[in-house]
């Protein structure tokens, strides 16, 4: 059966983006008032993602971040996108989305990651003898579901709070990996594929054709995380996209900035490596008016038949990035 839109929940990724002449603290009072702005807007939920040691990525403290939004808004879902497990015990995560939880009932979700969301050298500074963690992914998740559940009242150690309440628990991924642990444990599925698509289509058909139904999940869902920037005409979206290409040149060139403002014209910053190293991780973007958008986004779902869409956006000015996810709100809706 065709999916449409209009029946599709949209989603919010914040990456806690830092903007040149602002500090993190702008930009947790920005992120707020985007999370009650898409609220109102019907977005079914609001994510955050565990980055370290990056100047333009103020979500390092996730869970902290989460608690901020969660309790500034009202309804609309708050999780991680995601907490990258390796670099924590699972008891304190257990014990820290518990709390959430337990503050905000029926509303927190818990993505997990296995990459260490930064570089090596920081990674050795979070983790120091875990350094190999990722290595026992699949059993830390096995650990938090156990310290989540009821039946660890027996066990001698126990997530206070976070026993027996009902956190839903995604795996993230970037690649295959990810898509057979998320199919074997019967859990929902969050691809990256606003920065990594070039293994997106080939890890949603191995988790579908390998999924085990479970307690948590009958039946396979896949959310797709994409770059979107929306405005009133196609050419001044392309204007604004410009941030985003800037901030992915950094991270092709290992120069990284804070989030830059448009420009006009891409081809007097980057050079053609550059342009084509970016437009590779860029694939799922979507870049234009309602008009624009609803046909492209109808295409992405036709093509892909996720179950969910959640946007990211790179945008300088806060104000156009409102505007931006207000449209595609409508794109959704069919307004």
């Amino acid at each position: 059966m065709k999916k449409l839109l209009n029946h599709t929940p949209f989603s919010v990724l914040d990456l806690a983006t830092v903007i040149e002449g602002k500090t993190p603290a702008d930009t947790f009072k920005t992120s707020l008032d985007l999370a009650q702005h898409v609220e109102g807007w019907g977005y079914n939920r609001y994510w955050l993602a565990e980055h370290h040691n990056m100047i333009s990525v103020a979500s390092s403290a996730t869970s902290v971040v989460i608690g901020h939004i969660a309790g500034g808004t009202k309804t609309i879902r708050v999780g991680s996108g995601g907490i990258m497990l390796p670099n924590h015990s699972p008891l304190v995560i257990a014990e820290q989305f518990g709390t959430l939880e337990s503050l905000y009932p029926g509303r927190i979700d818990l993505g997990l990651g296995r990459a260490p969301g930064t570089d090596q050298l920081t990674a050795m500074a979070i983790r120091g003898e875990r350094f190999n963690a990722q290595n026992s992914f699949p059993q830390d998740v096995l650990k938090l579901q156990a310290y989540f559940s009821s039946e660890n009242i027996k066990s001698s150690v126990r997530a206070i709070p976070g026993e027996g309440l009902d956190i839903p628990i995604w795996i993230l991924g970037s690649s295959t990996d990810s898509a057979r642990l998320a199919a074997a444990l019967g859990l929902p599925y969050a691809f990256a594929s606003h920065f990594a698509p070039a293994q997106f289509l080939t890890a949603i058909n191995i988790y579908r054709q390998n999924f085990k139904p479970s307690e948590y999940l009958k039946e396979p869902y896949v959310l797709a995380c994409v770059n979107v920037v929306a405005a009133d005409t196609d050419a001044e979206a392309e204007r604004l996209v410009t941030s985003l290409y800037q901030l992915f040149m950094g991270i092709v060139t290992g120069k990284r900035r804070l989030l830059q403002p448009p420009v006009d014209n891409m081809d007097e910053v980057w050079d053609v490596y550059e342009e084509e190293q970016a437009k590779q991780m860029l694939a799922c973007t979507f870049t234009g008016s309602k008009e624009t958008l609803r046909n492209d986004l109808q295409s992405f779902l036709d093509q892909t038949g996720v179950d969910e869409i959640m946007a990211t956006s790179h945008i300088f000015d806060h104000q156009a990035r409102l505007h931006s996810y207000h449209l595609l709100s409508k794109v959704f809706k069919g307004e």
